[in-house]
């Protein structure tokens, strides 16, 4: 059974799954930003431009496992296949929220 997740953090899942940046990026603080392999996207424009790119290369898709708060912090241990060497993989979503919005993201 997947982790029961907060409100925002679920909506990411379901739109990442779904391959809707627009819906993805609209989940973010205006002032968010994403860090994943080696790189950090500011602000939802950004945000947006990864994820459609994420998605056209990877064609990825994501199965939360577990999900652990670390002060204000979720993290979520998360299945990810897709069309990528070594898939399926598990990597580390770290979540900070700001009320009913993502203001950081971080994969590792």
């Amino acid at each position: 059974m997947p982790p029961e997740l907060p409100t925002p953090i679920a909506g990411y899942f379901a739109a990442s799954n779904a391959h809707d940046a627009e819906a993805l990026a609209a989940l973010f603080t205006p002032d968010a930003h994403v860090h994943d392999e080696h790189a950090d996207h500011p602000g939802r424009e950004a945000i947006r431009n990864w994820a459609a790119d994420t998605f056209r290369q990877y064609a990825n898709v994501l199965s939360p496992l577990e999900a652990d708060g670390q002060g204000d912090a979720t993290v979520v241990k998360t299945g990810v296949a897709g069309t990528f060497p070594g898939s399926p993989i598990e990597l580390s979503f770290r979540f900070v929220t700001d009320g009913e919005a993502i203001r950081e993201l971080e994969i590792g």
